[in-house]
């Protein structure tokens, strides 16, 4: 018999979930998700692949990508992490969500070769098979994969980019991935392959060699190939003029907030053409960055007060998100902060970053995950900062406080990590 959603969930969960615990027992390699990707045939080599690594913005870059190459009448599949609310979330195909019907099947195919293999898989490599799997069943044109965490010893990496797009590089998991930025550069530098054409959004001058070196066929770099040449606040977004080295596109709407999307739909514009070879008909890329919906990320999910769901969770990402408040958000009068950190974040950090003049009130949480900071511990680090702070047992409790301590003219900003942001959501959004 066939396995049902519940059941297929359940036996994923039953694998060891690096993205919950972040432990590292052993050596990186890829040889576990290799010889489980082997026994299916290898169907990620069935169909050109884009591969996406980066510190911040890898999901906005994906789903701009997507929606370009399906404005260009492709049928694309799409692989990213981590979900907010559902595993399906990561699955898509021309950005649907896979069925629970489909997800079962194709999960229950990969795990049950388990036992040919000479390991067990962990929780990401089981997905990320069944990512390439599900891809090669429906036939798409071409596959958009965003790393999980890294690159070069990251699961998806199997698959040989046809184009490798980084979008930056900041200190973020650098106990692993680390010490240095140039440690972190080189693991991203790892989905560079020797006929990847690599789109490169990182502008710093120490790490472009890092990249520069990395062996792709062809390289294109942001601030020299490609860029955002305007980037101006519009009603629930952004309008962008935008440069590549075939064409230019003005006044590009892109309906996310942040001035950082405007690079982020420099990078994808770049990724599109390059995998085309061709520029995009202006009408192509206006219609396509006009449908670009990202979930938890400077999202806007009720209006009085005023309640924004985004899942920066290290300093780059608290630095963007501060500056699209200042400059997006500045009419609101005051300014309520729901946030839950990881352990090995640092909450004083974060909370001067997001923090200001205007903030009447930290209300701290845990988030649902074994890696939680402990909400006393970042309500401290409010309190040592002078700001008035609360705790509270659960995301959904936090939110509600946020909310009783806010005026109907304030802002709620829901931050700290994904897991709070998808937690947010299940109490704030009916329709995930």
């Amino acid at each position: 018999m066939s396995w049902s959603h519940a059941q297929a969930i359940a036996a994923l969960d039953t694998h060891l979930n690096l993205e919950s615990s972040l432990t590292v027992a052993a050596p990186p390699t890829l040889e576990r998700v290799a010889e489980l990707v082997g026994l299916m045939g290898d169907p990620q080599r069935s169909y050109p692949v884009i591969h996406l690594t980066g510190t911040n913005g890898k999901g906005s870059t994906a789903r701009m990508i997507t929606a370009l190459l399906v404005g260009r009448g492709l049928s694309v599949g799409t692989y990213t992490s981590p979900d907010l609310q559902g595993v399906n979330e990561r699955l898509t195909w021309n950005a649907e969500p896979i069925s629970d019907e489909a997800l079962a099947e194709v999960l229950e195919g990969v795990i049950r070769l388990e036992e040919l293999t000479g390991a067990v898989p962990t929780r990401f490599e089981v997905l990320t098979a069944a990512a390439y799997r599900w891809f090669a069943d429906v036939a798409v044109d071409v596959a958009v994969v965003e790393v999980g965490l890294g690159g070069r010893w990251d699961a998806t990496n199997v698959a040989n980019a046809e184009v490798a797009v980084v979008t930056n590089v900041s200190l973020d998991h650098a106990e692993i991935l680390g010490p240095t930025l140039s440690d972190i550069a080189w693991e991203k530098a790892g989905i560079v392959k020797p006929t990847s054409r690599l789109v490169l959004g990182e502008t710093d001058a120490t790490l472009a060699p890092l990249f520069r070196h990395a062996g792709a066929a062809a390289t294109l770099e942001r601030g020299i190939d490609f860029g955002c040449e305007d980037n101006q606040p519009a009603h629930g977004g952004r309008l962008v003029d935008l440069r590549t080295r075939a064409s230019s596109y003005e006044e590009v709407y892109v309906p996310l907030h942040g001035s950082h999307q405007g690079d982020n739909a420099a990078i994808a514009l770049a990724a599109a053409e390059t995998f085309f070879e061709a520029p995009l008909a202006p009408e192509v890329v206006e219609e396509a960055l006009a449908e670009v919906r990202v979930p938890g990320r400077m999202e806007v999910v009720s209006r009085h007060p005023l309640v924004i769901l985004d899942g920066a969770h290290n300093p780059a990402g608290a630095e963007a998100a501060a500056t699209t408040l200042a400059s997006e958000f500045s009419a609101t009068r005051g300014r309520v902060i729901v946030i839950g950190l990881l352990r090995g974040r640092d909450a004083g950090e974060m909370l001067r970053i997001l923090g200001g003049p205007h903030t009447r009130a930290v209300v701290a949480c845990s988030p649902p995950s074994p890696r939680a900071l402990p909400a006393a511990e970042v309500a401290g680090a409010a309190q040592g900062m002078g700001l008035h702070a609360v705790t509270a047992d659960s995301v959904a409790a936090a939110v509600e406080r946020g909310m009783a301590l806010s005026g109907s003219e304030d802002l709620v900003f829901v931050t700290g990590s994904l897991y709070v942001v998808g937690a947010a959501r299940d109490r704030l959004v009916a329709n995930p």
